[in-house]
């Protein structure tokens, strides 16, 4: 067995798990009364996500549905960045919904400090949009964890690649 334990840290939203809670909103919408003969929808472009509505009310409803059925599925809305609602066509309202995949570098710098200052024996590498974190002990690396979980990190965070 090798002397040094290694895991990564990540931020990805599984896009299956996000396409089926976009289904259930979908579904959820075309069967609430309060959405009978509304134009609202949600659409997953790429690493986007289009939802529109009649209205501004209509489209906060609309974000509270995809959200519940986000949560339930597991997935966090940590990782949703907002633009502005704009007028679409039809005197319709639209919203464009980002998702941010992987680590960005002030968050990554974030991290390194956190994990510096906690003075555990560990070793962090950015390697792209992912943090490898090496060190001797796994009791080091499960503390690294927990004080990451803790943390007000803009991010949802997964631990993979524990060895």
């Amino acid at each position: 067995m090798s002397s040094e334990c290694s895991f990564d840290i990540v931020s990805k939203v599984d896009m299956q798990e996000l396409n089926n809670a976009i289904q259930q909103a979908e579904k959820e919408i075309l069967t609430r009364f309060d959405f009978k003969g509304s134009k609202s929808s949600i659409k997953l472009d790429k690493d986007q996500l289009v939802v529109t509505s009649d209205d501004e009310f209509k489209l906060q409803n609309v974000l509270d549905i995809m959200h519940a059925k986000m949560t339930k599925r597991g997935i966090s809305i940590k990782n949703l960045e907002y633009s502005k609602v704009e007028p679409a066509a039809g005197s319709t309202v639209r919203q464009k919904i980002s998702m941010k995949q992987g680590v960005d570098q002030e968050n990554s710098k974030k991290i390194n400090i956190l994990i510096r200052d906690s003075k555990l024996k560990v070793k962090t590498q950015i390697q792209g949009d992912q943090i490898r974190v090496t060190g001797k002990s796994r009791d080091d690396l499960q503390a690294v964890i927990v004080l990451l979980r803790k943390a007000e990190i803009p991010l949802d965070l997964q631990f993979v690649n524990l060895k």
